[in-house]
C-alpha cells in the first residue's frame, strides 16, 4: 500500500479535488529550467482526444524523471491534462484578453466537449483514464463576455473559463463529470489509485 502520492500539477483545483477524496499528496513541480509549457504544444491535425492523452503521458514521464533526479522517496505520481474541444478544434489557454474573448464568443450558445486525461505511474507501471463531458453555454452578449474576461478568470484555463467561477451563470447543461470539467475526474482517479493500491 502507498500512503501518499506525488501530484505533478500546479493547479490548486486538482489539489482541492484530491483533498476531497482524502488522498495525501505532495506537489512535484517542474524546476525553473524545465519548460513545462512545451509539453502542451499542439501538433498539426492532432485530434483533441489524442492530444490530451499524449500531453498527459508526457507530463507523467517528465515527472518520473524529476522524481529520480531529485532522489525523492518512491511513490505513485499523478498527472492530468484538460482541454476544451469544439468539433476537431482545440481551445486551449488564451494568450491574452482578445484570445479569451474570441474563445468565449465561439462557445456562446453552443455545446462543447471537455476532455480530461489522468495518468498514474507507480514502479514500472502506468495507467491512463479519460473523462469526456459535454457543456452547453447559453448565448452571451459581447458585453457579458468582456466583463468576464476583465475579471482575469479565463487566463490559465482551457477554453477560457472555469466551471466553478462566475461563468457558471451561462452554463445551461452539463453531461458527464463535474470534477472532470474542473480538471480531475474523481471517479476515474479513484479507480487508478485503487489499482496502484494507494490508501485514501
Amino acid at each position: 500500500m502507498h500512503d501518499f502520492i506525488y501530484l505533478a500539477s500546479q493547479s490548486p483545483r486538482r489539489r482541492q479535488l484530491l483533498e476531497q477524496l482524502g488522498v495525501r499528496h505532495q506537489v512535484l513541480l517542474p524546476a525553473a529550467d524545465e519548460d513545462a509549457e512545451a509539453l502542451e504544444a499542439e501538433v498539426d491535425s492532432e485530434l483533441p482526444l489524442a492530444y490530451v492523452e499524449r500531453v498527459t503521458r508526457a507530463k507523467l514521464h517528465a515527472a518520473r524523471a524529476r522524481m529520480a533526479a531529485r532522489a525523492l522517496p518512491a511513490a505513485p505520481i499523478l498527472c492530468s491534462d484538460t482541454t476544451v474541444a469544439l468539433g476537431r478544434c482545440l481551445l486551449g489557454k488564451p494568450a491574452d484578453a482578445a484570445a479569451a474573448q474570441a474563445t468565449l464568443t465561439l462557445l456562446s450558445g453552443r455545446t462543447h466537449r471537455v476532455i480530461t486525461a489522468v495518468a498514474l505511474g507507480w514502479g514500472a507501471r502506468e495507467a491512463l483514464a479519460v473523462s469526456v463531458s459535454r457543456v452547453r453555454f447559453a448565448p452571451m452578449t459581447d458585453e457579458q463576455i468582456a466583463h468576464y474576461v476583465a475579471t482575469g478568470e479565463p487566463f490559465g484555463k482551457a477554453g477560457a473559463y472555469a466551471i466553478q467561477s462566475a461563468a457558471a451563470a451561462w452554463i445551461s447543461h452539463i453531461e458527464g463529470s463535474y470534477s472532470g470539467i474542473m480538471g480531475l475526474p474523481l471517479y476515474e482517479t479513484a479507480q487508478l489509485l485503487r489499482q496502484a493500491r494507494v490508501s485514501f
